[in-house]
This record gives C-alpha cells, sequence and structure tokens, in this order.
C-alpha cells in the first residue's frame, strides 16, 4: 500500500495554527471505512481484510471514528456547517447502515449539515440489497458511487472483483428505487486483456442504468500490488498507453451523446450530477478526514492520520490525535496546489493564477492544441486531457 508522504510532527491534542481556523472555505467530512471482505489484485489503498485485522473489530473503528468526529469538532468549532461528506474505502458499506447513518447523525449533531448537503457512499453491489439502500436514503445519504468496473466477467475476474456484472446493475435500479437523488458508476479501463468491445460493454452499461455520473479511471499498476507482481513475472501485459488514449477518447463520445459533460478530467456528469463533494478537493476547499490514514485539509494546514486501525484507535482511545504528521502550505505551495487541481477542471484555471513565466508558456501549450485560453481562464483541450500531468508539468516554473 503506498505510504505516508513526511512531514512535521502533528500536535497530540490536534490543534491548529490559529490562521488556519480563520478560513472560511466550505467545509467537507470524509470518512475512510478500512474494510474490505478481499482485496482486489490492482488496490493499493489502505484497507484490510478480516484476516488481517485479527480481533480488531468494526465496532473498535467505530468508536474510534466517532471520538475523532468529536476531536474535530472541538478544534473546529461550529463555524462552518458541513456542506458534503463522503463515505470511502475499503468497503464502507461493509458495515451496517445504521452505522453509517449514525456517523451522519453525528456529523449533523457536531456541525451541521448545510440544508443541501451531499452524502455520498462509495459501495461495491455484492454489498448491497434493495433494504439497504433504503435504510441509507432514510438515514440522509442523497448519493451512491457504485464500484461497478466493468461488465465483462473476464475483466472482472483479472481485477479480483468478486461480484457480477448484473448486480452492479441492479444496484443502481435499487438505489434509484430507494430515492437517491444522484447515482454514479465507477469504471476502470485498460485492464490487460480488455478489448475495446469489452469497454464499450462496459460504457453501454450507463444506458441501463438511472445515473448521472460516471468516473471512469485508466487501470495504474501499482507497486505492491499483486497486479504488479503479475505483470513482473509477465503473467500478464502492463496497460499499452496507446490503447489506454482510445479508450478515453471512446468514453468521451459515448457519455457525450449520451447528454454527459465532462467537468474533470476522469469525471463525467449530467447537469447537476456533479460531485460536489470532489469539486471541493480541486478548489482547495478545506475538508477533515476521519479514519486510519484519512488526510485532511484546513486553512493551508495539510495533516495525516496513523495508517493502521490499531495504532489509529489506540491514540483516540488514549485521548490523543490520531494524526501522524503535518505540513503547512507556504502560499507558493497553494499557488502550485492550484494549478494541478484546477487545470484538470472543464472550467479551468484563472490566469492570475499563473507566474509571468509560466504565462508565457500559455502561446505554446495553445499552438499544440493541448489548451485553449478563454477570456482570463486557461482550460485543457480533449487532446491535453490525455497529457494533463505532462502539460501541467511543462507549464509550471
Amino acid at each position: 500500500m503506498a505510504q505516508l508522504p513526511d512531514g512535521d510532527p502533528a500536535p497530540t491534542d490536534g490543534s491548529l495554527p490559529a490562521e488556519a481556523l480563520e478560513s472560511a472555505a466550505p467545509l467537507s467530512v470524509y470518512v475512510h471505512v478500512p474494510f474490505c471482505r478481499s482485496r482486489c489484485g490492482y488496490c493499493d489503498f489502505n484497507t484490510y481484510t478480516p484476516a488481517e485485522l485479527g480481533d480488531l473489530s468494526p465496532e473498535t473503528y467505530l468508536g474510534a471514528a466517532h471520538a475523532e468526529l468529536n476531536l474535530a469538532a472541538r478544534v473546529l468549532g461550529r463555524s462552518r456547517p458541513v456542506e458534503t461528506v463522503f463515505f470511502g474505502g475499503g468497503t464502507p458499506t461493509m458495515l451496517p447502515a445504521a452505522a453509517l447513518t449514525g456517523l451522519v447523525r453525528r456529523i449533523d449533531d457536531l456541525f451541521g449539515l448545510a440544508p443541501d448537503a451531499e452524502v455520498t457512499t462509495e459501495a461495491n453491489p455484492e454489498t448491497l440489497t434493495p433494504e439497504y439502500l433504503s435504510d441509507l436514503r432514510e438515514g440522509g445519504f442523497t448519493r451512491l458511487s457504485l464500484g461497478l468496473q466493468s461488465v465483462v466477467p473476464h475483466v472482472l475476474q483479472v481485477l479480483e472483483r468478486t461480484h457480477t456484472p448484473r448486480r452492479g446493475l441492479d444496484a443502481a435500479h435499487w438505489a434509484r428505487a430507494a430515492g437517491f437523488e444522484h447515482i454514479s458508476l465507477d469504471l476502470i479501463y485498460g485492464t490487460p486483456g480488455e478489448s475495446m468491445a469489452d469497454w464499450q460493454a462496459s460504457l453501454d452499461a450507463v444506458t441501463a442504468t438511472p445515473v448521472d455520473h460516471v468516473s471512469a479511471y485508466s487501470l495504474i499498476v501499482e507497486e505492491g500490488t499483486r497486479l504488479a507482481l503479475q505483470v513482473r513475472r509477465g503473467d500478464v501485459p502492463m496497460p499499452d498507453d496507446d490503447d489506454l488514449a482510445d479508450k478515453y477518447e471512446m468514453a468521451e463520445g459515448v457519455l457525450s451523446a449520451l447528454g454527459f459533460a465532462n467537468y474533470e478530467v476522469s469525471n463525467w456528469a449530467r447537469p447537476g450530477g456533479e460531485c460536489r463533494h470532489n469539486l471541493a478537493y480541486w478548489r482547495g476547499a478545506d475538508w477533515w478526514g476521519i479514519g486510519p490514514g484519512a488526510h485532511s485539509h484546513v486553512g493551508g494546514v495539510r495533516f495525516w492520520n496513523r495508517k493502521h486501525p490499531r495504532s489509529y484507535a489506540a491514540a483516540l482511545a488514549q485521548g490523543q490525535s490520531p494524526a501522524l504528521a503535518r505540513e503547512v502550505l507556504s502560499p507558493e505551495d497553494r499557488r502550485i496546489e492550484r494549478v494541478l487541481l484546477e487545470l484538470r477542471l472543464a472550467e479551468g484555471l484563472p490566469l492570475s493564477v499563473l507566474t509571468p513565466s509560466e504565462l508565457s508558456r500559455i502561446d505554446g501549450v495553445v499552438a499544440e492544441g493541448l489548451a485553449v485560453r478563454e477570456g482570463d481562464r486557461l482550460r485543457l483541450s480533449p487532446a491535453g486531457r490525455l497529457l494533463a500531468d505532462g502539460v501541467i508539468r511543462d507549464l509550471l516554473d
């Protein structure tokens, strides 16, 4: 699994600099649920199976998560309502619906949820039933992000996903029947052995489900995963860059024809279906991350929790913050982050964020067809989206 970054020691009481607490940016809460029934071969997220956790129970985790919410409330006060809540993992829906809705109620009690708050959970289809989804909706959830990944059995097998294609499609319909306002499908393209026809079949699933959002990510072979080992042994081929580009362009064509607009490099939505929580990240808002390994950002201070659920829970049981380290971002750090994140958005980046030398490079990027300059903003073109990281790297000083 990916390692946590280096940083300065975080205060054991969780306190933040006074200037960070003066932030008036929108506030979000992320809740990391670290449980999975099994680990997918491509995954390097901070997740654990029951065998890996031994006697560390979900109840211990939930107690710690509630304790961290109490800590966050003490540190931040009730100056701002929470605009968005996002449960990620892992598999949040391995926990009982009452556990998830109980955390939402606690967030509302401590901070107050904005009247139009977006409350999302990620879910693997095999963990869902119509009754479970109804309980989530009644408990305040407004949005479901379904980890479908593919509808092709042999692709799911390579990814080591345990659900059937039909289960994912059914879950989307159950969510709509339960009253979820927004439903997203997460798809992965570029899996070894996936043909263009296979990818087309997964995109066609969008037409068969009542969704208003699609996230489509190219498969990345992360070091330390079983997939990386298979590639190294020659059991499966490394994803091919040209194949990934062709599949991205197919996604853009199919989804655009269905009325979805690309609003971030890897995300498409129908009007009003954009994920407000992820937009908060990309626009530099504030959020507190609850759970082992979760990252937070408040007023230019970034901090992250202890990675293992056991050490995370132990710190909170001792009345201490679970934060392992933090960094105070300089104005230049924050400016660079704006370039890195906002240029990925369809709305683009205000030119005022760029330095004179960076501004001098814009004409070259535009001439190559990788970006367009519209008024006082710079936006990536469809070709530029395929090379977003490189375009940003070449643009920055």
